[in-house]
């Protein structure tokens, strides 16, 4: 129930994420279900392919793909007015898709009794793969590089679920809330992991 669940959320968040920042940037419909697709779907392809699962494995999931597609089209049909306020949302639906997804990849390496490492990718990959395909296609900068501390969440819950501390519904779904909120306030008060030294320095004076 908990792996169907984190399922449904991870590919509804995504499928959003994805159709609205394809709305932002004006595609016509098939740019839409594209964008809409790769980022709900994205990721668990980047995690089969790193940890050995079968690719087609992500076409046996015919009950999401239903559930992408109703909601792409719903983010399609709706006025720009309606639009305008979801965008404010994207950082939301993008922070609920990457720790839905990244506890699910995470599950998932752990069921097949993966490595600790791969666990740890796993959750990253598939929380944070379906985004960054999405930033790519869109023209944008990917937000796993450079954004406000974005896959180090997703990471967190690989670490965490590899080490076997999170067990039944209850505190996965804590977890998952744990990662949002902090994804968020990494959004919002802008946490940022190190760069560069001078560019970090130049940061500094310009403010």
């Amino acid at each position: 129930m908990t792996w169907d669940i984190l399922n449904i959320i991870g590919t509804l968040a995504f499928a959003i994420s994805g159709a609205l920042i394809a709305r932002e940037e004006d595609y016509d419909i098939l740019g839409i279900y594209v964008l809409g697709f790769t980022t709900a779907f994205g990721g668990g392809l980047v995690r089969n392919l790193l940890i050995g699962i079968p690719i087609e494995n992500i076409w046996k999931q015919d009950y999401l793909f239903e559930i992408a597609f109703l909601a792409i089209t719903i983010v399609f049909i709706l006025p720009n007015n309606w639009i305008d306020h979801l965008k404010k949302c994207v950082v939301f639906f993008d922070a609920i898709g990457l720790a839905a997804f990244a506890i699910q990849g995470a599950n998932y390496a752990v069921s097949i009794d993966a490595p600790f490492i791969a666990v740890i990718i796993a959750a990253t990959m598939t929380g944070a793969g379906g985004g960054m395909i999405r930033d790519v296609f869109a023209g944008r900068k990917p937000m796993i590089f450079r954004s406000e501390i974005y896959a180090l969440w997703a990471a967190f819950a690989g670490f965490t679920i590899g080490l076997d501390l999170i067990r039944g519904p209850y505190a996965t779904i804590f977890l998952l809330i744990v990662i949002v909120f902090f994804r968020i306030l990494s959004v919002y008060f802008k946490w940022n992991l190190p760069h560069n030294i001078q560019n970090d320095n130049k940061r500094s004076l310009d403010r």
